[in-house]
């Protein structure tokens, strides 16, 4: 799915998860590396004809069938068959689960208005739905895989948090629960809004929503644009002669060579154009803008258009503007026409320097007048600062799927994560990760990039809540595709490790989910947010049908598994999208979107890896909001529990002996249970000097920053 073949050009109008750049070219400039990392293996690249031939084949295929498992490249390893999660039993609301760390606590099935409601390849409704995502005139796709392309049209896709609220994103509107009691979780409203894939954010009474399939209206409405037309005779004409020709040359290759090549040399100026729909002036594909204020009736206010439309968007808080708030938009779609919007092109650089490509776009949404709303800058993220290319940055090559591919130019952004406490996001775009500077939200600023040739696309990032860290997903396959299985090698879709330090990034090493999955679970990295216990990075991620996986990545070269979720297969057979879109914590609770079931709500438990301490030392973080690709630093109070939580993880790591743990505990057990006496608090302060010269001498920073904090919530605890 990374290189999309014509079945694949359907797949992108309907704008799903794969997120690839539908106008690759070549790469002009090498980007800066990673550090050298294993060589992939490099087979020779296929010949011309048979990628032709592949492409051609391609149309007529199950894009859901599953597929074999590939060897597994010299040097690399897979994930273990021995895991608990490896044999699951299959099923959608009975599949078997097995968990480590983590209680499943609820799953409220997806409401009524985001199920297709058919299960039969037969029935009119998976027609009709095919035919509003402009895909009717596939008649060569199984019926099979038809029912599957209108079902994920009611995927549930991304989270946000506000209050006592959640929204979850769907591909077909937007649900809104209360929270109070997470247990309990109770759906408020479902809003019915096709246009995928309904990434959202909140802020204040405003609700921002990503729109990009061609079905998406400025209306809401369901009923989509009139089918569009078959291709031109001449196109088909044109198609059945490139087929004829390739025959001959293949039959007769040394015949007129001369001129063959002539020919061909002629036909490589010759750019194969990709259908795009038909300009609609009620057609919507960009960011929505909705009044909250009412939380049971969310009101468009504004729709702010752009040539992309918005694959995901980013909210961005300037501490000096307090009159507005920003959006990235990142598109990865096809450019529209511009009969459609205004000033769109879909050229390459060369022929036209003001392409809608390489670029992402920046929305300014003033805060009482939100349909004031518009785009406002085009940064050009991508340049290159010594020539002024702004097709600056390529990939360096990667993996596909028969064997090493070339170089190709990053020309999108998949998603921004925004840190503005340090000024700094993480733009995960497509063929590298990035660092910008943000001070200036409006025009933000490229300090360093890289890749790397195990990464096929790069998706998403979080920073360390210090910001000596950044944590980058690959979604190779683009979520479509299994990529877990015991043959699939544990550094492709995996995470991404990374130092950070005067801007620049350096590799530590890789983290993938470590239990093997089976060939119809689509797996590979995908959304997480940190989990704040103090003393430690930890973040919760979700790997699609993989489940929940909760990793340490506080020694960013050594990250580790403390806690997991999962499920069996959706189907044993054929591969369904399912599994969990995103993994958040929030206010003391794990939520998931599942695409496919509908939303999970899960707590955390104690294990050898984590003590209740911890857990609790977490719970005492609590934010009025979450938008998870707009960063909040996390600020612990000079709680006891907090204090606990780093005695366990000194006495976890034997950084202090065995004594001093034991009259750290009793202290801290003695102040709690005299209610903070006089004397019990004044017990507490003598002690932190102790640890702050133990703390010079600590034998990893980790442990060093863990007695620093600790001592000074002992010269002013709290209950």
């Amino acid at each position: 799915m990374n290189r999309l073949p014509s079945l694949a050009l359907y797949l992108v109008w309907v704008a799903l998860i794969s997120c690839f750049a539908v106008n690759r070219t070549q790469a002009q400039a090498a980007s800066p590396a990673a550090p050298p990392q294993e060589q992939v293996q490099k087979p020779a690249n296929p010949s011309e004809k048979d990628a032709k031939d592949a492409e051609d084949e391609d149309e007529g295929k199950d894009p859901f069938a599953p597929e074999p498992a590939p060897t597994l490249a010299p040097g690399m390893t897979g994930s273990d068959t021995n895991d608990p999660r490896a044999k699951l039993a299959p099923g959608l609301y009975d599949a078997g689960e097995t968990s480590m760390g983590i209680e499943h606590l609820l799953l409220l099935k997806k409401p009524d208005a985001f199920q297709l409601g058919a299960t039969d390849p037969d029935d009119p409704k998976v027609e009709t739905m095919v035919g509003r995502l402009g895909m009717g005139n596939n008649k060569k796709m199984p019926k099979s895989a038809h029912l599957l392309i209108a079902q994920l049209a009611f995927a549930n896709s991304d989270l946000a948090f506000q209050g006592n609220h959640l929204f979850q994103g769907n591909f077909y509107g937007i649900s809104i629960y209360d929270i109070s009691h997470p247990a309990n979780t109770q759906l408020l409203t479902s809003m019915v809004c096709p246009g995928g894939q309904g990434d959202v954010s909140v802020y204040k009474n405003l609700m921002f929503m990503s729109v990009e399939m061609p079905n998406g209206r400025l209306d809401c409405g369901v009923e989509g644009f009139p089918p569009e037309p078959a291709p031109p005779a001449d196109e088909e004409k044109d198609k059945v002669q490139d087929k004829d020709k390739d025959k001959v040359n293949a039959d007769d290759k040394d015949k007129d060579s001369a001129n063959n090549g002539a020919d061909k040399d002629k036909d490589k100026g010759k750019e194969k154009k990709r259908r795009i729909p038909v300009a609609q002036k009620d057609r919507f594909r960009g960011v929505r803008i909705f009044d909250i204020s009412d939380i049971k009736n969310p009101k468009q206010v504004a729709a702010v258009q752009t040539c992309r439309g918005s694959h995901t968007h980013t909210l961005v808080t300037d501490p000096n503007d307090k009159e507005n708030v920003y959006i990235y938009v990142s598109g990865t779609s096809f450019v529209r026409q511009p009969e459609e919007l205004a000033g769109c092109s879909g050229e390459k650089p060369d022929k036209d320097p003001n392409t809608a490509l390489f670029r992402i776009d920046v929305i300014k949404v003033p805060v009482a007048a939100p349909q004031e709303a518009k785009v406002v800058s085009s940064p050009r993220l991508f340049i290159d600062a010594r020539t002024g290319a702004i097709n600056g940055l390529n990939n360096g090559g990667t993996h596909g799927k028969k064997g090493a591919e070339k170089p190709a130019d990053t020309d999108q952004c998949h998603d921004i994560t925004v840190y503005s406490a340090i000024g700094l996001a993480a733009g995960a775009c497509s063929g590298n990760g990035i660092v910008l500077d943000i001070k200036d939200p409006v025009h933000p600023k490229r300090l360093d990039a890289v890749n790397d040739p195990n990464y096929s696309y790069w998706h998403s990032a979080s920073f360390s809540n210090d910001g000596s860290k950044v944590v980058f997903t690959d979604e190779w396959g683009g979520g479509l595709g299994a990529r877990c299985r015991p043959n699939d090698p544990n550094k492709w879709g995996a995470d991404a490790i990374f130092r950070l330090k005067d801007d620049k990034l350096s590799f530590a090493n890789y983290y993938k989910l470590p239990a093997a999955q089976g060939d119809t679970e689509n797996c590979v990295a995908h959304n997480g947010s940190l989990i704040p216990v103090p003393g430690r990075d930890v973040e919760v991620q979700a790997w699609y049908q993989g489940g929940i996986s909760v990793m340490d990545f506080t020694d960013p070269a050594n990250p580790f598994e403390i806690a997991y979720f999962d499920r069996g297969p959706i189907d044993p057979k054929m591969l369904v999208l399912g599994g969990d879109w995103s993994a958040y914590w929030y206010n003391g609770y794990i939520y998931g979107s599942e695409i496919a079931r509908g939303l999970d709500v899960f707590q955390l438990t104690p294990t050898k890896f984590l003590t209740q301490n911890e857990i609790d030392a977490a719970k005492t973080v609590l934010v009025a909001d979450l938008n998870v690709q707009n960063q909040q630093k996390i600020e612990w109070p000079a709680k006891l529990v907090v204090a606990k939580a780093y005695v366990d993880q000194l006495s976890r790591s034997e950084a202090l002996p065995a004594s001093r743990i034991a009259e750290l505990q009793k202290a801290i057990k003695n102040a709690e249970s005299s209610h903070m006496s006089k004397s019990s608090t004044a017990k507490l302060k003598r002690i932190s000097p102790s640890l702050e010269k133990s703390a010079a001498t600590a034998k990893t920073p980790a442990d060093s920053m863990r007695m620093h904090a600790l001592a000074d919530v002992l010269k002013h605890p709290a209950a």
